[in-house]
């Protein structure tokens, strides 16, 4: 049915989202007030337009300055800094990154290139990185919220928009932070994936969106490959299920392909990006270019309920994690709880209404948590930490947004008396909410910034005018960027003092072209700061001529070039 229907002095027009558009007899429907509980505007449509978009820019300017600012209260690492040397790299000429190895996660067509424009600007300096991050981030909030409007204006739209933005509003000190904004990761990956599923809900069934949807599928799956699992997949799939439903209510499988084309069209559409993908990683590195990391999760159903503790991530980067405060007030994360609970909530409902009534994207977006978090729990992605279901927090917020806040729940039959308490509660109880998490967020904004990470190994190196050397992967890349590449530090790897390639160069090592003297070691405990492989330096490269303390940090230096040393 593609025309309006006259329904004696009500009418409709189908749209994307199934929302009803009343109007009269007397003209057509009228876009001033979609969805329910809209209300008519009193400006005209193109004026009122004009004025979201100039909020929308105006709120998205005040947050990205709000997550420069908790960008900042966590130490930049070598990730980042690595991924500023390869976007750096880029920008000199080496386009396909030839001699390069990356991650499992390339970045190639993501991070890379907004890296790369932003060193234009800011340069290969540590604070790049923070920007980006904020960039990222900001992008996530605004398009969640977006997704999460759906076809709705007015009222209903400012509702499912406060309830998505609160949701992912204030990521949490410490975990949340980390995981969200800093991390150079998969949250980057929500980016393209969310611009895709806005195109499937906004725009018409017409031929070209299968063919852009997977254009862009094919780009975001080149630098992550997470995309199988939170778009490629879900739409497949869940395209799959629509066809086969409207196969069994129709009782005819050639009368549901006839009817469900636009669904067969996006399973192509998914298929195709998976082959394109497939075909543009193999045909970059048949014309020379990077090499990444196999993706190191392994599957382990016999350790399955000894993974579930894996599972804390979720309130960590719903801001819920009443454990591991790191300096914000404790009272935010007892009212995050309320986000993680709309999220559950809405995977139930949407659960119950699959197949009668769910939109397309509501359908993925369910799918797509659902295998993301099954990921997270069956492999050993579990413990690489909560950056690994970034995604979850923008996905879920949307789909909490619009089925809480959708059709059903704004036309459900309740006595009139009741359904206005009802309502006053429900929005008395979201001002409360909403207020606490501001709160929050004011007081994790006026945190002081971090310290640099290893500046103090990094300007004592530059005073003594050490110029290359090697050390671990945590204290050689973030090094390099915090002196503006005058001290060069190349990561080993501490069981056997190999060359670290992760995002890192072979050429690094060439004891033919570069020349290292010093080796850097580190007592201080952690993951991201003790590397003290004493035994084996001492074996592969002998009695050092010089050798430095000060803090935890330890620098021994050599008289000869000490790279014809490391074992290849």
């Amino acid at each position: 049915m593609h025309g309006p229907v006259w329904l004696g002095r009500l009418s409709y027009t189908p749209v994307s989202m199934g929302v009803l558009r009343t109007g009269t007899e007397t003209g057509p429907p009228s876009d001033e007030a979609v969805g329910p509980g809209s209300t008519r505007s009193p400006w005209p449509a193109s004026r009122r337009r004009w004025i979201e978009v100039a909020a929308f820019v105006l709120a998205a300017a005040a947050l990205f300055a709000v997550y420069l600012r908790l960008s900042r209260t966590v130490p930049e690492n070598s990730d980042e800094a690595n991924v500023l040397l390869v976007a750096s790299d880029l920008l000199h000429g080496n386009l396909l990154l030839h001699g390069w190895y990356l991650t499992d996660v390339s970045f190639y067509t993501t991070e890379v290139p907004q890296y790369a424009l932003l060193e234009l600007f800011f340069g290969v300096h540590p604070d790049t990185a923070h920007i980006a991050a904020a960039m990222t981030y900001t992008l996530v909030v605004v398009l969640a919220v977006l997704l999460a409007r759906g076809g709705f204006t007015s009222r209903a739209a400012v509702i499912r928009g406060l309830i998505a933005a609160g949701i992912i509003l204030a990521p949490q000190l410490g975990p949340g932070v980390t995981a969200l904004i800093l991390t150079i990761g998969h949250i980057g990956t929500a980016v393209p994936v969310l611009l895709i599923f806005l195109l499937l809900d906004r725009a018409p069934e017409r031929w070209w969106v299968p063919v852009l949807a997977g254009l862009g599928l094919a780009w975001a799956l080149v630098a992550d490959q997470l995309v199988l699992i939170v778009a490629i997949v879900p739409l497949a799939v869940v395209c799959a299920l629509r066809v086969l439903e409207a196969a069994v209510r129709e009782r005819s499988l050639s009368r549901a392909f006839a009817t469900r084309r636009y669904d067969l069209s996006l399973i192509v559409a998914a298929a195709a990006a998976a082959a394109l993908a497939w075909v543009a990683e193999r045909v970059l590195r048949a014309l020379g270019g990077y090499i990444t990391a196999p993706v190191p999760f392994t599957f382990n159903f016999q350790h399955i309920w000894m993974s579930l503790h894996s599972l804390w991530a979720v309130p960590q980067i719903f801001g819920a994690d009443y454990r591991g405060l790191a300096g914000g007030p404790y009272y935010t994360a007892l009212l995050h709880m309320v986000s993680l609970l709309l999220v559950g909530l809405a995977l139930l409902l949407l659960a119950r209404r699959f197949f009668s009534g769910a939109a397309l994207v509501d359908q993925v977006l369910g799918v797509a948590i659902v295998l993301n978090l099954a990921l997270f729990v069956l492999t050993s992605a579990g413990s690489e930490g909560p950056h690994e279901i970034a995604v979850v927090a923008p996905f879920g917020a949307a789909l909490a947004a619009r089925m809480l806040a959708g059709p059903r729940a704004a036309g459900a039959r309740v006595p009139g008396l009741l359904a206005r308490r009802a309502r006053a509660v429900a929005y008395g109880a979201g001002v409360v909410v909403l207020a606490g998490y501001l709160g929050g967020l004011a007081h994790n904004v006026a945190q002081p910034a971090s310290p640099p990470a290893f500046a103090r190994v990094a300007s004592w190196l530059q005073a003594h005018h050490l110029r290359y050397g090697l050390g671990g992967y945590w204290e050689s890349g973030i090094v390099t960027v915090q002196t503006g590449g005058q001290v060069k530090v190349r990561a080993l790897l501490k069981p056997t003092l190999r060359p670290d390639l992760w995002l890192a160069k072979p050429a690094w090592y060439d004891p033919g072209t570069q020349q290292a003297n010093f080796v850097v070691l580190s007592s201080t405990p952690g993951f991201e700061n003790n590397w003290e492989p004493r035994a084996l330096v001492s074996r592969y490269f002998g009695r050092p001529a010089h050798v430095y303390n000060f803090g935890p940090y330890t620098v021994m230096v050599w008289d000869r070039n000490i790279l014809s040393d490391v074992p290849r």
